[in-house]
């Protein structure tokens, strides 16, 4: 194995330079906490994992620019094509990852050495969300000029359904109120058809995701919130497998699938850069 490898992979990508980016930091043994953040702060990307090695699988971290998060499928995602792809794991070998929120498991799907880009599997628990009452001023601190459809809320997030499209693209929250609010992001989506620039998948919802408080205004393509948006269009649409998009800058594109208590998040990554980490401490 390569000595503290670092690669940067965009995920859930329909394309080169789309998808959301996430750091990769494959280490030979644990290191401190605190230099996990100072590398993610340097990396400065949304999310940046951090993989060491266990006896048959692996321990895996991720880190915003300014904390450790619960969850976060787009890094684990591109943890899984690092491992694969440089670092000689089998492709289509069923990973394993030790995390804060249990066992997540990846695999590839299907890729080839003539198309670009690696089609990856993740399995992630069910984030079902519950009808709520959100705190004074949230709803205004997203921006919104028309009633919401709904609130809702799980461990992780608020969960607000609106009634078009224009209004989602027309979002412009107030990143420094919404960052006072004690919740990980707010997750905004509407029932809307859009093909994607390769023309594979359509959509069956879209939506946006602020994460002001984890340092994270806008992500482009969240997989944990997947996990809740998945179980909240199944119940509306009547059907088990659904495509989401995320109307980010970046674009993100996810196959969802629930299987049982899990959802099954699929999506194209796409390596950028490689190299080695160079730190102390």
């Amino acid at each position: 194995m390569k000595s503290n490898y670092f690669a940067l992979i965009d995920t859930f990508a329909d394309e080169y330079f789309s998808g959301n980016p996430a750091g990769v930091c494959i280490l030979d043994q644990t290191i401190d906490t605190s230099v996990m953040q100072k590398i993610a702060m340097e990396v400065n990307q949304a999310e940046t994992a951090f993989l060491v090695p266990l006896h048959d699988r692996w321990s895996l971290r991720w880190f915003t620019p300014v904390c450790e998060v619960d969850l976060c499928g787009h890094a684990t995602m591109a943890a899984a094509v690092a491992l694969w792809r440089y670092l000689g794991e089998r492709v289509g070998e069923l990973l394993r990852f030790e995390t804060r929120s249990g066992e997540l498991t990846a695999r590839t799907i299907h890729s080839s050495e003539q198309a670009p880009g690696n089609w990856t599997e993740l399995n992630f628990p069910r984030e079902d969300v519950v009808p709520a009452t959100p705190p004074t001023g949230l709803l205004e601190s997203l921006g919104l000029q028309l009633s919401p459809k709904g609130i809702y809320k799980n461990r992780l997030d608020y969960l607000v359904e609106i009634g078009s499209m224009d209004e989602l693209v027309a979002l412009a929250p107030d990143m420094r109120k919404l960052a006072q609010f004690d919740t990980r992001g707010v997750i905004v989506t509407v029932a809307e058809k859009m093909v994607s620039p390769s023309g594979e998948m359509t959509s069956d919802f879209v939506s946006r995701f602020f994460a002001p408080r984890c340092g994270v205004d806008e992500d482009p393509a969240t997989g944990s919130a997947h996990c809740a948006l998945l179980p909240f269009w199944e119940e509306r649409l009547g059907r088990n497998r659904l495509v989401g998009y995320q109307a980010s800058k970046r674009g993100g594109w996810l196959d969802c699938q629930r299987q049982g208590q899990r959802v099954l998040l699929r999506g194209r990554s796409y390596c950028a850069v490689e190299g080695t980490l160079h730190f102390s401490g």
